[in-house]
């Protein structure tokens, strides 16, 4: 037996498993792990609150426009 691994989207997966129904083969489908889960644990807890509360910050209006002119006043070009 081999194994026979097929990325394809949603619409074509249903035709996929009716012509392997009809062909008489065993398949399984196996969902792709969470992506988001995944990069949550590779980042530090701590910087995630930062990022998460500096996000919230923006929202809020709570940030600093960078314009031609303030960049300007910053670093005097």
């Amino acid at each position: 037996m081999e194994t026979l691994i097929i990325h394809t989207e949603k619409e074509k997966l249903t035709a996929l498993k009716d012509f392997l129904k009809e062909l008489n083969i065993t398949f399984e489908v196996k969902k792709p792990k969470s992506l988001s889960k995944k990069r949550e644990k590779q980042y530090n807890p701590e910087f995630v609150k930062k990022i998460l509360s500096s996000m919230e910050e923006y929202k809020a209006g709570n940030y600093i426009e960078l314009t031609d002119e303030y960049k300007k006043e910053l670093f005097g070009k």
